[in-house]
């Protein structure tokens, strides 16, 4: 008897404050923690603690021991380095936090007898929460009380018809009300919810491929496991050259500070971040930064219907007359007028017909079993609105009604038929008589974004395939109208064969896909992904995690349920279609981008490590401090880079981002290692002193290596002009400015050498320049 008692306080009143304190110390809360970004320790360790920074960091301490302050610029570069993506990253990291906030959702719960707004993370067992039209089901529980309660639980079916719920029914997470209002009880809350549950399953799978940072690693870590066996080889050599302890030193720390691409790392870490904050001014939340370039990469767009390229809401498309003579506008105004709960139906045919202000004299109301509702307005007439083969049901009707109805069907609507009865149902029993008097087609309204979209994705190459829970046909006319397919057909998955392979076919053979479970959307994704495709998914409901998890990118609309923008990579938190294209554009953006700043890097990094060879082998004085080194690499590479890795970009995604940067840098690097290497040795042999013969090898580097800039910055729009002669002129000053020159070193030769090093270096520019050409004409 207490116990029914306490039940019925919990059913009214709620929890009491003691009552949630206790659960909450139990770890009976729908706690849920959301990692939409990484923590500021994470971002310091990842910026401060590489490899790179440990060795240069190394190399660093040991030339401030040297007493060589001038030869440890590149320590200077290296600190302020790390800072700047220090800060670019928690600059995203707050753009990430804030809009992840914005899109938590809540919970109306009823505690110490009053109404209140929780975050939903607070919600506890046994809690009583309230269920308004356009509220999220954010637990699973059971409805203890219903007044015309439905629940679209299309989020979890891919079904778009709204089901009713009565007291003593399940809820699960991932739905939502649609019409009525009720309360329901949590029963399952945290992981045990059916949401988490599953979103708790996508999480197992890995996060996004990015191409642009597993290329960079790799060439990082072949770079990285050459560094030892160059140093050892280095500093022998600088020994037998007869060069003091001081001087090999500095001159074995200058060849291995010249093939680390010290700001490579981090211009890609601050592209990415500056992508995110870009993207979050638009409303798009991105969770992971690679996934930023993925979708530049995509060349299948796999899209849900209900909620993504439809709206979730429905209208009225036309009202087909069956019988003419009759008022249609007065008569389906004054039945949604009489209905006590709008539903989405209700609300879309109410949008177009006006209330006559009819007197209402009796009613049926609703109800998903009956699939019927009935209207009686006196003198005006009694009037049926439902299902027509539910009204039609053991009546006789003409082979044409049937006709007509079923042809709307087939193309995807949903239809009612409005009927004339001669007399009141007798309680939930039709009437004798019925008279078909019209159809009323309903259909989803497709979001006005999406057929510019998906233009725009066509245009481009990529294939998009409607993936549905409802039904073939209904997601079929809603492709349609959505500019995804003009002709053709859909595929019933319910008939899905088990053969991968197959499923691949299938794939590759339609456009529109229907009665898809959740486990069937995952399975279609790896079939494309098994052929070679780079796949993104997006969706909106619980049925949607498992496929979003498993694309090579995921992205939820924000309207969604936290259970998909908690595995999306990208969250559209305004639903907008419209930004995809953008997000594409700035892919490519950082793809281009970051390939030709790469570029840069790493024609030094194999100039210098052909130069280390050279120097080793032939027992030479290296050519260069780490002064002259640092001086190169800021002018034509580390301020440049830093410009162009931000500047627009809309060049189209090609595969192959490590093998174009090899054969571009490798020959290029050589050219410049070459001709570097020979205006040091003439030099050298021609009478000049170490310190000219250095500054000779300086000039002959800095000008090959600014030609490579120039390559790279074409077109030459008027930016790019004006940074590259910004290059130009502070090259200018440092040769010409006594106290820069001083201080990087610098000493000119007699005219003679200076003219041997001016030659070699025009005989590398024009390689150079040589190369780029054939190498363009090749790939044309």
């Amino acid at each position: 008897m207490l116990e029914m008692e306490e039940n019925t306080r919990h059913e009214t009143s709620g929890l009491t404050g003691a009552e949630v304190r206790e659960r909450i110390e139990d770890g009976r809360v729908n706690a849920y923690v959301q990692k939409a970004s990484r923590t500021y320790s994470e971002i310091i360790r990842s910026n401060v603690l590489t490899r790179f920074n440990a060795v240069l960091g190394g190399l660093f301490l040991v030339v401030i021991i040297l007493g060589s302050i001038n030869d440890a610029l590149f320590g200077m570069v290296l600190i302020l380095n790390s800072l700047i993506g220090i800060i670019q990253e928690i600059r995203a990291k707050k753009t990430l936090d804030a809009l992840s906030l914005i899109s938590a959702p809540k919970a109306k719960v009823i505690r110490d007898g009053s109404q209140t707004e929780i975050p939903y993370g607070q919600v506890v067992v046994d809690d009583l929460l309230v269920l308004h039209p356009g509220d999220q089901v954010v637990v699973d529980g059971t409805v203890v009380s219903s007044e015309g309660l439905e629940i679209d639980e299309s989020m979890l079916t891919g079904e778009s018809l709204p089901v009713s719920k009565g007291i003593g029914e399940g809820l699960l997470s991932g739905s939502h009300t649609v019409a009525g209002t009720g309360r329901y009880v949590a029963v399952k809350v945290g992981r045990e919810a059916y949401a988490q549950e599953l979103a708790d399953k996508a999480r197992k799978f890995s996060l996004s491929k990015s191409e642009l940072r597993e290329g960079i690693d790799r060439l990082l870590k072949w770079i990285f496991w050459s560094i030892v066996p160059v140093a050892v080889l280095l500093f022998y050599s600088q020994v037998r050259a007869g060069l003091s302890i001081h001087d090999t030193f500095i001159g074995t720390v200058a060849g291995i500070v010249g093939i680390i691409p010290q700001g490579l790392v981090l211009l890609t870490s601050i592209a990415f971040a500056i992508s995110v904050i870009t993207l979050g001014r638009q409303r798009v939340l991105v969770q992971e930064l690679p996934a930023v370039e993925v979708l530049a990469r995509v060349d299948v767009l796999c899209v849900d219907k209900t909620g993504t390229l439809t709206d979730g809401t429905l209208q009225t498309c036309e009202a087909v007359e069956l019988e003419e003579g009759f008022d249609m506008s007065s008569i389906l105004g004054a039945i949604c007028s009489a209905s006590v709960h709008k539903n989405p139906t209700i609300a879309a045919i109410e949008v177009n017909y006006p209330d006559p202000h009819w007197q209402l004299t009796g009613s049926v109301p609703f109800s998903s079993e009956r699939k019927w509702s009935y209207a009686g307005f006196g003198e005006h007439g009694h009037w049926l609105l439902g299902a027509p083969e539910m009204l039609m049901e053991g009546k006789v009707h003409s082979d044409r009604i049937s006709e007509t109805y079923e042809s709307y069907a087939k193309k995807g609507y949903r239809v009612l038929m409005l009927a004339k009865s001669d007399s009141a149902p007798a309680g939930i029993v039709l009437p004798e008589s019925i008279l078909p008097v019209a159809l009323v087609l309903i259909a989803e309204r497709v979001r006005q974004d999406v057929a510019a979209a998906m233009k725009f994705f066509r245009e481009q190459g990529v294939a998009i395939k409607v993936i549905s829970g409802d039904n073939p046909s209904t997601a079929l006319s809603v492709a349609r109208r959505a500019g995804i397919v003009n002709g053709g057909g859909s595929y019933d998955v319910r008939f899905l064969p088990e053969d991968e392979r197959e499923v691949a076919e299938i794939m590759e053979s339609f456009d529109v896909f229907g009665r898809v479970t959740p486990y069937q959307k995952q399975k279609m994704v790896k079939a494309l992904q098994s052929k070679g495709h780079v796949v993104a998914m997006t969706g909106d409901g619980v049925n949607d995690v498992l496929a979003l998890k498993d694309a090579d990118l995921g992205m939820a609309v924000g309207s969604g349920v936290a259970a998909t923008k908690s595995v999306a990579r990208i969250v559209l938190l305004d639903g907008k279609f419209a930004t995809l294209p953008r997000i594409v554009a700035e892919g490519r953006r950082l793809i281009a981008n970051i390939e030709l700043v790469a570029n840069l890097f790493l024609v030094k990094t194999v100039c210098v490590m052909l130069i280390d060879l050279v120097t080793s082998v032939t027992g030479m004085p290296f050519p260069f401090l780490p002064r002259h080194l640092s001086l190169v690499s800021e002018i034509t590479i580390g301020i440049p880079a830093f410009f162009l890795a931000l500047a627009p970009n809309i060049r189209r995604y090609k595969p192959g981002f490590v093998g174009r940067i090899l054969h571009f840098v490798i020959p290029t690097g050589s050219i410049a290692a070459i001709f570097t290497m020979a205006s040091f040795y003439m030099a050298l042999n021609g009478g000049a002193s170490l310190e000219e013969s250095r500054t000779a090898a300086t000039l002959t580097l800095l000008l090959s290596s600014m030609w490579v800039l120039i390559i790279l910055a074409r077109p030459l729009i008027k930016l790019r002009i004006l940074l590259v002669s910004s290059m130009n002129i502070l090259m200018v000053m440092i040769f010409v400015v006594p106290f820069m020159r001083t201080f990087f070193a610098l000493d000119f030769p007699g005219y003679r050498i200076l003219g041997i090093s001016g030659i070699l270096t025009i005989i590398s520019v024009a390689a150079i320049e040589t190369y780029w050409r054939l190498r363009i004409r090749n790939k044309a």
